[in-house]
């Protein structure tokens, strides 16, 4: 088996025959914008095909990406678009194809990669783990037409958001205006992107319609014959900007049914509407994996309040930099991960696989690891340190 990077020499036509033979039929509309992200991975040598002689047998690519953990943003390799032929299933080729992503995403400096499965064991078995997800809510379009007024004490009312349309040419400002949000909020798990993505996925898609505010961003479309509504992006900073952008989803309820959205597990949605109907509507886990683990520590955000000492016993049989005794110190919101000749505080380290480290990353309790097997020894105090540390609700606003 042969496996190597595409480059936009290569005959891309096989993501279209692998997606269809994989996955499905493709329709017309999909087949451009997916060649399109295709070709921009081919030219950034993100694509890698596996081969049996001259016949493709699987293909794999990933995005360069930045994760906001706690305010602060960490490069990360989002992968996608793995595809493995039917008659080259059970023999190894996944796993040969996504051995070698892994070894060209630790080569290209990433510290942490995400990725939606299909099926969890081969990516398992490569030290990736679920820590998050992906989640859309579904709220009746009525329910948006009036929002709940601000509570409290009578307060001067802020001047209303400046909003305007939103074209290819704003896309570096809609990615800065996310991160922005994401790192205000100290969000745990989103996603921000180049501006030559932005602009592919939202900006230059005739069905959608976005906006832009000085803190907030938009992007929405109808869906099913006009009577739903998909709101794929609806991030503000300040509450005038949260309202106002839920004010124009809502200004078409009476022509709309249901509006589906990506939310945050506690979107302030769900406080805005006079009745509780915003209904988590699905759950799409997805799964990091640490790659460099001294960069992802150091690149992560941790709660200013929290200063911890805790010895970490890493085993990681893919990546063996990653494999040893380590102390995590953290303090003043910022961590360092560092090689120790003998633990530190505790005679007996918390220990961990690649997937339990994945996990405790990305804020899955110490109790739920040690229940399903992904974390041994260390002690109470330990984990409850580990917990105030990394503690949080991991979610993204979009797959890929």
């Amino acid at each position: 088996m042969d496996i190597r990077q595409l480059g936009p020499a290569d005959d891309l036509e096989i993501e279209i025959d692998l997606t269809r033979r994989a996955f499905g039929p493709v329709r017309d509309s999909e087949r451009e914008p997916r060649l399109g992200e295709v070709r921009a991975a081919a030219e950034a040598g993100r694509y890698l095909g596996a081969f049996d002689g001259p016949r493709p047998a699987g293909v794999a690519l990933f995005h360069d990406m930045r994760q906001w953990w706690h305010g602060r943003a960490v490069r990360m390799a989002g992968v996608g678009g793995v595809k493995v032929a039917p008659e080259e299933r059970g023999r190894g080729t996944g796993r040969a194809l996504m051995t070698e992503t892994l070894r060209v995403i630790a080569e290209r400096g990433f510290p942490l990669s995400v990725l939606y499965p299909a099926t969890a064991p081969l990516y398992r078995s490569l030290g990736w783990e679920m820590a998050g997800a992906f989640y859309r809510a579904q709220i009746p379009a009525r329910s948006l037409a009036a929002l709940l007024p601000a509570d409290g004490p009578a307060q001067p009312q802020p001047e209303p958001p400046r909003l305007r349309r939103a074209g290819p040419g704003d896309a570096a400002e809609v990615n800065a205006i996310l991160g922005a949000v994401h790192e205000s909020a100290r969000h745990c798990g989103p996603a921000t992107y180049d501006a030559d993505t932005i602009r592919r996925w939202w900006l230059t898609d005739e069905t959608l319609f976005c906006y832009l505010a000085d803190d907030g961003f938009l992007a929405y479309g109808w869906q099913e014959e006009h009577r739903d509504m998909s709101v794929l992006a609806a991030v503000a900073g300040s509450a005038p900007t949260t309202r106002a952008l839920w004010s124009i989803v809502g200004s078409h309820a009476p022509m709309a049914r249901q509006v589906r959205s990506a939310v945050s597990p506690d979107d302030p949605l769900g406080w805005l509407t006079r009745e509780p109907d915003l209904d988590l509507a699905s759950k799409w886990s997805w799964m990091l994996r640490v790659v460099d683990a001294p960069a992802a520590i150091a690149g992560r955000g941790f709660p200013a309040a929290v200063e911890v000492a805790v010895a970490l016993q890493v085993d990681d049989p893919q990546l063996p930099a990653n494999t040893g005794l380590w102390t995590l110190e953290v303090g003043g919101g910022k961590g360092i991960f560092t090689r120790s000749s003998a633990p530190v505080p505790a005679p007996d380290p918390v220990r961990v696989g690649a997937r339990g480290f994945a996990a405790l990353y990305g804020g899955v309790p110490m109790a739920t690891l040690r229940l399903a097997g992904l974390a041994a020894g260390g002690d109470p105090a330990g984990d409850e340190a580990l917990d105030a540390a990394f503690g949080g609700r991991a979610f993204m606003l979009n797959a890929f």
